[in-house]
């Protein structure tokens, strides 16, 4: 873990052992990387409010922190790829733009873990696979995180205010 990446104000798991997380780690709460859970937290729950926008911010703000070829700079730009092209879709109606970024979303997300920092990742890349043949199942989709589907608070809004 790099000392960068810590974060001693994210809790556990709600519920499940994803990657990233081992009660074992006394670091960042057990999470190997405290602020990519943190980015994860957030980026979910806003996509869940649809607030596309931030959820890309976050994801994307947290991405810079990790190399070119790891598995944390894979996944958290395939979520960005995800929030962009639910953003294209929803407000801009541009379903081939959409279509154009989930694709290359399921490509970041090739090989990351299916339960990673508590993103239920099996699931993001069925309902992106789905997506690309009829665009509607993206409509009304919410992210799955330690096995419910969080939405935005105050807070989340506030997170993704600071990035700015």
């Amino acid at each position: 873990m790099d000392d960068h990446t810590r974060d001693h104000s994210v809790g556990p798991p709600v519920s499940g052992d994803p990657t990233g997380w081992s009660a074992a780690r006394g670091e960042s709460n057990g999470w190997e990387h405290g602020t990519l859970r943190r980015a994860v937290v957030h980026g979910v729950r806003l996509y869940n409010d649809g607030a596309f926008h931030e959820s890309h911010d976050c994801f994307e703000d947290e991405w810079y922190n990790y190399g070119s070829g790891t598995t944390e700079s894979a996944f958290l730009h395939g979520m960005v790829q995800v929030a962009a092209g639910a953003y294209k879709h929803v407000d801009f109606e541009n379903d081939d733009g959409m279509r154009s970024l989930f694709e290359t979303a399921l490509e970041y997300l090739h090989g990351v873990p299916g339960d990673y920092y508590g993103v239920d990742v099996d699931d993001v890349r069925t309902r992106l696979r789905a997506a690309l043949s009829d665009p509607a199942a993206v409509d009304g989709w919410r992210i799955t995180l330690d096995g419910g589907r969080p939405e935005a608070t105050d807070a989340d809004y506030e997170y993704a205010e600071r990035l700015e």
